[in-house]
């Protein structure tokens, strides 16, 4: 059904009303002045907005004394050895057609192609690569045409990406890794199926939204959760975010019983509250999962950042507490908190660490502290440095052999240099000690190592 659902889809983009027609194209070999009739035509209908994307990344990486559990998709195996390499494309075609009423009609077709190749030992990782469809959606704004104000009304409907807040439970929609490569690189990032209705009117925001996840072949939890959430903008520039919001969850309860008739409800605070001093900032999430004794848990974030911002280099210094329940061994319900559909909003968020949050550490049954102290020398280029501290909450659900709290110590440093307006490249190394309670559950001692060069192209 979902497949011919996309197919309409496809179909209705080239179906809408004329307009005016827009391709974003390389600029042609030829002299300024040559008659517009030798202009290449696209062969796209002339009546819609036409935009053509094209993004690209390829990585290398290097994980000294590597450990894998995958905590981004729990349940398929991944081993990528200490080294490998990443690689995907993605073409992308958007369409907008602007009615009489000046509401539009949008809709985006796209493709992503990845490998994971290059591990050494071949015994330890194989070269994978996958395609497959990415975004396919079509949608309808408002535009002017109703009295609460510009686009109040928008609603989408497709393969298409969904973000709450920054991250915390919902960002990304589509598995990674496994059969289809590309664990870090994570091009992928829309539902396979989504329905997404938005009203804004003022500082009010309000979304209803079904989501259904696109998960690899060979773990399919069947996931899909229905959700309203409710934003309100408050203070000078709208600086403070308050948001509410409610969700029901499905799952094959054989393999997901927890997620299988969860109940969710995620509290939210981002602000800078003082208007003398706007570098300051803090952020506050809380999340609260019920499903009786199949699951009954919690997670909560608080975060304080202060910013420079008349420095040199601006520096950002932030302290963030992160706190994802465990299980009690001792209790017949489950406690172990779901983190569900996080993805990657900014360094440490919410995958928390280069070598921990990637590898091997879930934001489940787990405490952090983070220290951040982020840098912009330029225009184009970005630097800092984070150090974590990884704390077990609940030790004995790993088994008796596990007594200790003491997960990990971490230490981050990264760099984001944007070369041009189409090339980004980023650095990263990284190393960590593993703490009392890894060497306990993996016999792990010795230090880990990590250092990734990654490079970016998009258009």
């Amino acid at each position: 059904m979902v497949r011919a659902v996309c197919r309409t889809l496809f179909l209705s983009l080239f179906l809408l009303a004329p307009a005016a027609v827009r391709a974003q194209t390389v600029a042609p070999d030829k002299p300024a002045d040559k008659p517009d009739q030798d202009v290449r035509p696209t062969g796209l209908p002339k009546h819609i907005t036409w935009t053509f994307n094209m993004d690209a990344g390829w990585g290398t990486f290097g994980f000294g004394n590597s450990l894998y559990s995958n905590p981004h998709e729990p349940g398929t195996a991944e081993n990528l050895s200490d080294q490998w390499f990443e690689g995907y494309v993605k073409p992308a075609l958007s369409g907008s057609k602007t009615l009489a009423s000046t509401s539009e009609i949008y809709g985006k077709v796209s493709g992503v192609g990845e490998r994971t190749y290059g591990s050494v030992p071949a015994t330890f990782g194989t070269d994978i690569s996958s395609f497959q469809a990415e975004d396919l959606y079509i949608g309808w704004r408002s535009g002017k045409s109703l009295k609460l104000g510009e686009n109040a009304v928008d609603v989408t409907l497709g393969r298409t990406q969904y973000h709450l807040g920054h991250g915390f439970l919902i960002y990304d929609g589509a598995a990674e890794g496994g059969s289809r490569g590309g664990y870090w690189t994570n091009a992928r990032k829309a539902f396979e199926f989504a329905v997404i209705g938005r009203l804004k009117s003022g500082h009010h925001h309000v979304e209803a939204f079904y989501l259904d996840k696109d998960e690899l072949p060979e773990n399919d939890t069947g996931s899909r959760v229905f959700g309203t959430n409710y934003e309100y903008t408050l203070g000078p520039n709208d600086a403070t975010t308050l948001g509410a919001t409610y969700m029901r969850w499905t799952a094959h309860a054989d393999m997901k019983p927890g997620r299988a008739g969860l109940n969710v409800i995620n509290l939210r605070a981002y602000s800078a509250p003082l208007k003398s001093t706007p570098d300051l900032s803090f952020e506050l999430e809380f999340a609260s999962e019920q499903n009786g004794r199949a699951l009954t848990s919690q997670a909560f974030t608080l975060q304080g950042a202060y910013e420079l911002s008349k420095t040199k280099w601006k520096p950002k210094l932030s302290y963030r507490y992160a706190s994802f329940e465990g299980d009690d061994p001792n209790t017949p319900t489950n406690e172990a908190f779901d983190p569900l559909f996080l993805g990657f909003y900014d360094w440490g968020t919410w995958w928390q660490g280069e070598i921990g949050g990637e590898y091997f550490l879930s934001n489940s049954n787990l405490t952090s502290h983070q220290f951040r102290a982020h840098f912009t020398p330029s225009k184009v280029l970005d630097a800092g440095v984070i150090y974590y501290n990884f704390k077990i909450d609940q030790p004995g659900s790993y088994g008796p052999g596990v007594t200790s709290k003491a997960a990990l110590t971490e230490f981050d440093a990264y760099t984001d240099w944007k070369v041009n307006s189409n090339f980004t490249v980023s650095l990263v190394g990284a190393f960590a000690n593993p703490g009392q309670a890894v060497q306990q559950l993996t016999g792990r001692t010795k230090n880990f190592g990590y250092a990734m060069v990654y490079v970016g192209y998009s258009y």
